[in-house]
């Protein structure tokens, strides 16, 4: 009992860190630190408890962020695929579908009018911590080379 116990506490300290930084690319090997485990030990035991692994999790999250950013928010959908830790917009629309059985277009064309205005943009990336300090200065974010 105090053993699965541990191993809750453990896994729950990883899920807590991914759903902190699930817009930022996943460090398997720094999320299973958190769990105090290996790697493939880690996966394993995530998904016993949780019932998906970390990365089918943490895509899910994201998913579910680009949904709520696309009823809310008036930015483009390459923003947004870019805000919820997309690099590449057909990757994000691919799996967008599907999540949702919708293009992130059409997702939006059928939200769209089921509550309040567009929050504008320029409040969204604010509110989404704005640009990353490696794109302001216009390195590439994977190879961190200047554009």
């Amino acid at each position: 009992m105090a053993e699965n116990l541990r191993l809750l506490r453990q896994l729950r300290l990883a899920k807590d860190a991914m759903d902190r930084d699930w817009a930022q690319p996943l460090d398997l090997d720094a999320v299973a630190a958190h769990a105090g485990y290996s790697r493939y030990h880690f996966v394993r035991s995530f998904k016993a408890v949780y019932g998906e692994t970390p990365g089918q999790y943490l895509s899910r999250r994201r998913m579910e962020r680009a949904e709520e950013m696309l009823r809310t928010a008036d930015l483009a959908v390459t923003e947004i695929c870019n805000l919820v830790g997309f690099s590449s917009l057909g990757t994000f629309s691919s799996r967008f579908k599907r999540h949702t059985g919708l293009t992130p277009t059409e997702y939006r064309s059928r939200h769209l009018h089921r509550g309040a205005a567009l929050i504008p943009g320029c409040y969204a990336l604010f509110w989404a911590g704005g640009f990353r300090k490696e794109e302001a200065r216009g390195e590439d974010r994977n190879s961190g080379e200047a554009r």
